[in-house]
């Protein structure tokens, strides 16, 4: 069977769990930016954690089955879609997902799978490396896999909206805060700093006070991971997301905790992140 696109918003991409161990190849792991509510709309119908979805950003996203298929919708919440539950479409019936009432990313599930072509062994668009599909486009048939995996047996799963607004996470000690001033680890965990309009899956740029170094000079660059806070000549620390760099040569003052992270990415620009730590 297949999902015919009729209307994508403003971007859906197909992510899996991404391109782990491949980080010395200068290959970054990409996949799913919420990957907690990607492997749960996986589960709902039934299919492994790592089976390709569909990631949608603020909504708009509409797709049509030319057979009868099970789909799950989680992450943001979307006007006039199921949230969080199996859905049956019958053929021909189209998904249509308005604007999210909450977060930012939704996370679309058809049993058997997002079946397009992997690319290093993943099916996730990495946007930074441009590695794997391109992003989905209006006119795009995507193939749906053979589904073989048992059903869980539940109708809704009793999950929280992403938290809109303002978000507070748990911020652990970066390799390079000696980087920085007296009074600046005071300064970063005290600011309600605000999503910028530049944000996307390769990180999450942050507007607020100056961050201004202590040491000047240059930095070899160094390995980087999902959780990085780091802070370039601007002093406006980004946050890097599941597209980040391989390799950076600003300081990183910081860590969000690995769990939190999932839930930075369904902030949107104008949001506020707090970090505690």
């Amino acid at each position: 069977m297949t999902l015919t696109v009729l209307a994508t918003g403003p971007l859906t991409t197909v992510q899996d769990r991404g391109r782990p161990g491949r980080a010395a190849e200068g290959i970054g792991r990409s996949g799913a930016a919420d990957r907690a509510s990607a492997a749960l709309a996986n589960r709902l119908v039934g299919n492994e954690v790592d089976a390709a979805v569909l990631e949608v950003t603020a909504g708009g996203l509409a797709v049509r089955a030319d057979a009868g298929a099970w789909v799950a919708v989680t992450g943001a919440r979307c006007a006039g879609a199921p949230h969080a539950a199996p859905t049956w479409l019958r053929p021909g019936a189209e998904l249509r997902l308005g604007p999210p009432t909450g977060g930012l990313r939704s996370y679309v599930a058809v049993r058997g799978g997002v079946d397009v072509a992997p690319v290093l062994g993943s099916r996730s668009t990495d946007l930074l490396a441009g590695l794997g599909p391109p992003a989905v486009a209006v006119g795009d048939v995507l193939p749906v896999g053979t589904a073989t995996g048992p059903w869980p047996g539940v109708d809704v799963a009793p999950v929280a909206v992403p938290t809109a607004g303002e978000l507070v996470v748990a911020l652990l000690p970066g390799p390079r805060a000696d980087w920085f001033g007296a009074g600046t680890h005071e300064l970063l965990t005290a600011t309600a700093w605000q999503v910028t309009g530049d944000s996307n899956r390769v990180g999450l740029r942050l507007a607020g006070p100056e961050l201004v170094r202590a040491r000047q000079g240059e930095l070899a660059s160094e390995g980087m991971v999902r959780g990085a806070l780091q802070v370039p000549p601007s002093g406006q620390p980004v946050l890097f997301l599941a597209d980040h760099p391989v390799t950076g040569g600003y300081p990183v003052i910081g860590y969000v905790a690995d769990a939190d992270v999932d839930r930075c990415a369904q902030l949107a620009p104008g949001d506020v992140l707090r970090l505690r730590g």
